[in-house]
């Protein structure tokens, strides 16, 4: 009879930790792929920037007004007569200490976002201030956007620089517009441009339709009409199915429906432009769409080109732990329809070889001219899958390395370099 007792407890303990398991991998694939959130006055967290925040320690700053009360323009990287350590409030510049980490000493331009408060850095100071502490990284303050900032604030680097809509960033004129898809409408800002070349943008993961803002004056300034997509499980879009995303396998029903919407309105080509999921939301409509003879070209920025890598990097970065990390990705997997692609004897959580497209979901090549804007410090989405891509398909795919860039954020890390290779390319596919 103990020896019975004894089997039917360890039986019922071992079933108890597979469905606690089971219950752990279906919670952390549901983190990986629940749509980002706002939350308590904070902008959702961009895939690869998350990971515990940064400290402000300290900063000088200056205004307009206290500029023009010193007699003109304090020179850039010099913030001039100012406040050192006090509250920096909405249009002040001048120079920011962070806590040094990696993420505070990424180059290039970035957003800076807090509870209540945004503001834009501009890189690292090669020659800080002499008095800053040493366990601090110093950043160029371009502008506060809104709010206050003061040492002890808690803020995250972010990709996105500006917030608000076209108008409100950037003084870009826009409409506001519904695209019919077929679960509900889709929100979209328009902006007018006199061409007969439209450029539809697609967001990516843990991002909205404002990610299309860092590289809008450039597109406006090309004179090219911009429709800004919000997908399904974005906020004011229709849910998704099962409450959680597909990395792109339903979403990118969206993307054709704006170009059904673009061509009914007057375009004549269309270049689709899709950061990370929306790359792959991109390549996948101009491969299946019934309009896809519209789209003359593609840019595709740190392209998600195998969504189980992905969701790999996903469960780890968004605090998955390594025990349940296969548990995590097979039920990912099963959520987004991928169970069925998993090779013999590969385990899930595993990197999977790449194969030049996915099996039974993704176009084997771009069908049309593509930009791949990617680099090697992308964890959410392996770098070495555009590699692949563009090395065998050289007269399809120009391929722009960018390299100390997180994902969806190669814009940020060189601006200048980055708009002159989409101007080029955008000059041959107009």
């Amino acid at each position: 009879m103990r020896l019975q007792t004894t089997a039917a407890v360890a039986a019922t303990t071992a079933l108890g930790a597979v469905a606690a398991a089971a219950a752990a991998g279906r919670y952390a694939a549901n983190a990986a792929l629940r749509p980002a959130r706002t939350r308590r006055g904070r902008p959702p967290v961009p895939a690869g920037f998350a990971g515990p925040p940064l400290t402000v320690h300290s900063f000088t700053h200056w205004s307009p007004g206290t500029a023009e009360e010193a007699g003109g323009d304090a020179p850039e990287g010099n913030p001039g007569p100012g406040h050192a350590g006090d509250a920096g409030r909405a249009g002040d510049t001048g120079h920011i200490a962070l806590t040094r980490s990696f993420t505070a000493q990424l180059p290039g331009t970035y957003g800076l976002s807090g509870r209540g408060c945004h503001a834009v850095v501009g890189p690292v100071l090669d020659e800080p201030p002499e008095d800053t502490a040493a366990d601090t990284a110093v950043r160029r303050l371009d502008r506060i956007t809104y709010g206050d900032l003061k040492p002890g604030t808690r803020v995250r680097l972010t990709p996105l620089v500006h917030v608000g809509d076209p108008h409100e960033a950037l003084g870009i004129d826009h409409v506001e517009v519904d695209i019919p898809g077929e679960s509900g409408a889709l929100p979209g800002w328009f902006v007018p441009g006199h061409r007969d070349t439209w450029v539809i943008t697609v967001h990516g993961l843990g991002a909205t339709l404002d990610q299309a803002l860092n590289v809008l004056p450039f597109l406006h300034g090309q004179q090219l009409p911009v429709l800004a997509l919000s997908y399904r499980g974005d906020l004011g879009a229709p849910s998704p199915s099962n409450g959680v995303g597909h990395l792109g396998d339903s979403e990118w029903r969206d993307v054709d429906a704006a170009l059904r919407y673009a061509v009914r309105y007057g375009a004549d080509r269309i270049v689709l432009y899709g950061w990370s999921t929306g790359a792959y939301m991109a390549l996948r409509a101009a491969a299946n769409s019934a309009l896809r003879q519209h789209v003359s070209g593609l840019v595709l920025d740190s392209p998600v080109l195998d969504r189980r890598a992905t969701l790999r990097a996903l469960a780890v970065a968004r605090g998955t732990p390594r025990a349940l990390l296969p548990l995590a990705v097979r039920a990912a997997e099963g959520r987004v329809g991928l169970r069925s692609e998993r090779q013999p004897g590969e385990q899930p959580g595993e990197l999977p070889p790449y194969h030049g497209q996915e099996t039974h979901t993704g176009p084997e090549r771009p069908a049309v001219p593509t930009l791949l804007f990617h680099g090697p410090d992308d964890t959410i989405a392996p770098w070495a899958y555009s590699r692949e891509l563009a090395s065998r398909h050289p007269h399809l795919v120009s391929a722009h390395t960018v390299p100390h860039a997180r994902h969806a954020a190669m814009w940020n890390a060189d601006p200048a370099a980055y708009e002159e290779a989409l101007r080029r390319f955008l000059t041959s596919v107009m």
